[in-house]
């Protein structure tokens, strides 16, 4: 297949998932508006809709190693691109997100991510934001899950190294609940700007947890060294694809 026919795969496809996005988002929106169980059904169908795209549209396959966790924990993934958001989240029974106080206010977006139970927060209120997260799981007034955040805090392309936030290791003791490291190798087909994907298999692997308990920066120092060492695997492994 050549570059030019890929590059036009690639284009028509990021058209139909973005296109899918308020489709699917009316569809699920009554049910999403009763409850947060139709909010994830909706979120995770989405999920499904466009990693069946990929497949069909631009030979773009996800391979899942590990045991996604079902329980209450901090899962810790590498960023590299808006797929690996769809991947991971697609693989988790009840996902949320930290995410900008001004995405609550995004048409579609903004509905189901409050509605499923991510954390809106403003910057340098994530503390309290979290103690509250916490206070309402445990009053029953919101649904316990598996809250997901990128400890490097922003897409970083395969192979880069970028330091990670020491935010990370305060989230993982005030939670006091295990942490699941996430390794992937997504940005060598769907890399962080541009149209172009590249065909292939990528993998999203979930790592062996790490315990609640230990003192934060050693918990940082294991985390890193956890989900670096496994992605460079990964890239290798995908490398050898393309």
């Amino acid at each position: 297949m050549t570059y030019a026919i890929q590059w036009v795969r690639s284009l028509l496809f990021n058209a139909a998932m973005y296109l899918a996005m308020p489709i699917v988002g009316l569809i699920y929106m009554p049910w999403a508006i009763m409850s947060p169980k139709g909010a994830l059904a909706g979120c995770h169908r989405y999920c499904t809709v466009v990693l069946w795209l990929a497949r069909w549209m631009i030979g773009l396959k996800v391979e899942y190693r590990g045991t996604p966790p079902t329980g209450e924990v901090m899962v810790a993934a590498k960023h590299q691109s808006f797929f690996d958001v769809l991947a991971i989240f697609g693989a988790l029974p009840s996902g949320r997100f930290i995410f900008k106080s001004i995405l609550k206010y995004a048409p579609v977006i903004g509905l189901y991510g409050l509605r499923i139970g991510c954390i809106p927060v403003d910057r340098g209120k994530r503390g309290a934001a979290i103690t509250k997260m916490l206070a309402d799981v445990k009053a029953g007034t919101t649904m316990p899950g598996q809250l997901i955040i990128y400890p490097q805090g922003t897409r970083v392309p395969a192979g880069e190294k970028r330091p990670y936030k020491k935010g990370t290791g305060a989230l993982y003791r005030e939670l006091n609940q295990p942490c699941v490291p996430v390794a992937i190798n997504i940005g060598i087909f769907w890399p962080k700007r541009g149209v172009y994907r590249k065909p292939g298999t990528a993998v999203v692997e979930f790592l062996e947890p790490i315990q609640p308990g230990m003192e934060p920066t050693a918990f940082m120092e294991l985390l890193e060294e956890r989900i670096e060492t496994a992605c460079a695997r990964l890239d290798a492994e995908a490398l050898g694809q393309t």
